[in-house]
């Protein structure tokens, strides 16, 4: 194992020791794994319900779940992968209950001809991820994440904002990876297309579109 290699397995091995001992009664260890991840898990949960007390809620019932489940962890992913999932379907079934409208469900199918569609978008005018780190835009890329239907939202906020892997987003959603590409692929050219039409608007003696 080179130097690398080492560095990416010590935080890994740290994991799975600090979950063992949660798995054997170590209320610190697993207290431990919350402070690692905790802020992460609020975001993205905030992201998908869209509301703060919501986002609360389900990080803490996220990491009870998570907690009380310790056993059904297998180690074949990482902890954070297994516990952003809990996360997400947590958010999900919230977000739905609050709801009185239909909305699309995260397991139904995109209707696309993968093969007829670019695998990626690139040349964004403007980035959504530079767009998202400066905070006279940042407001206008989160109105436009808003409007995203539910399942290219969490696909999106997975992938684009929390830098997760097509291979873990899927794990974390339960999806296929190519459903996971088509999602990502539908979000990021809604995205486009409303940030285009948003900086057309034209400027009145120089004041911002509202």
């Amino acid at each position: 194992m080179n130097g690398i290699e080492s560095k990416v397995a010590e935080p890994q091995t740290e994991e799975l020791a600090l979950v063992e001992a949660a798995r054997s009664g170590d209320v610190g260890a697993f207290e431990q794994l919350i402070k690692r991840y905790d802020r992460n898990v609020f975001r993205i949960a905030q992201h998908i319900t869209q509301n703060r007390e919501d986002a609360e809620d389900v990080v803490q019932d996220a990491f009870i779940k998570a907690y009380r489940n310790l056993a059904q962890f297998q180690g074949n992913s990482k902890f954070y992968t297994w516990l952003v999932r809990i996360a997400v379907n947590e958010a999900l079934m919230k977000l739905r209950r609050r709801k009185t409208a239909k909305t699309v469900s995260l397991d139904e199918d995109v209707t696309t001809d993968e093969g007829s569609m670019p695998r990626e978008v690139a040349d964004w005018s403007p980035n959504p991820e530079q767009l998202y780190d400066q905070s006279e835009l940042g407001e206008i890329l989160q109105k436009t994440i808003q409007a995203l239907p539910e399942s290219f939202r969490t696909v999106f906020v997975l992938r684009d904002i929390e830098g997760m892997s097509t291979e873990e987003t899927a794990e974390m959603l339960n999806l296929s990876v190519p459903a996971v590409k088509s999602r990502l692929l539908r979000a990021r050219l809604q995205l486009r297309e409303r940030l285009n039409r948003y900086f057309k608007k034209p400027k009145r003696n120089g004041a911002k579109p509202q």
